[in-house]
């Protein structure tokens, strides 16, 4: 059996979504008594749930946003991610981590700091400076 999917406007059998993560769960749903055997699983929201930060503004859109505002200007990952940690914003487990942990890792420059920083206010990721 196939079941169609949604995403924004469209539906289909199938949607590739470019550049994004997706999770795919396939479960058995049946009634207790007609089982032979079962699994009780505790599952925690808390560690599900998004913050109100990590639900705003993707690193594309904030590259696009720096792009946009400062004539040009690129920002890597790695300097948005700097940036989003000096404030607080938790970032998810990083699978790529460095081997050793004294691996050297080039620092964000002031100037796209400030950048990323009016960003990330704008899209209200971080208080607005008052």
């Amino acid at each position: 059996m196939v079941f169609p999917v949604y995403y924004e406007d469209f539906e289909g059998e199938a949607i590739r979504l470019l550049n994004e993560n997706t999770v795919e769960t396939v479960c058995l749903l049946s009634k207790l008594h007609e089982a032979k055997h079962h699994v009780n699983v505790k599952l925690d929201m808390d560690e599900l749930d998004l913050t109100a930060a990590e639900s705003k503004a993707t690193y594309e859109e904030i590259k696009s946003y720096v792009a946009e505002h400062y004539d040009g200007m690129k920002v890597s990952n790695l300097y948005i991610a700097q940036v989003k940690a000096k404030y607080g914003i938790i970032e998810r487990e990083n699978y790529n981590k460095a081997k050793s942990d004294d691996a050297r890792q080039p620092k964000c420059p002031k100037e796209k700091e400030e950048a990323i920083v009016e960003a990330l206010r704008y899209f209200q990721m971080i208080p607005s400076e008052t």
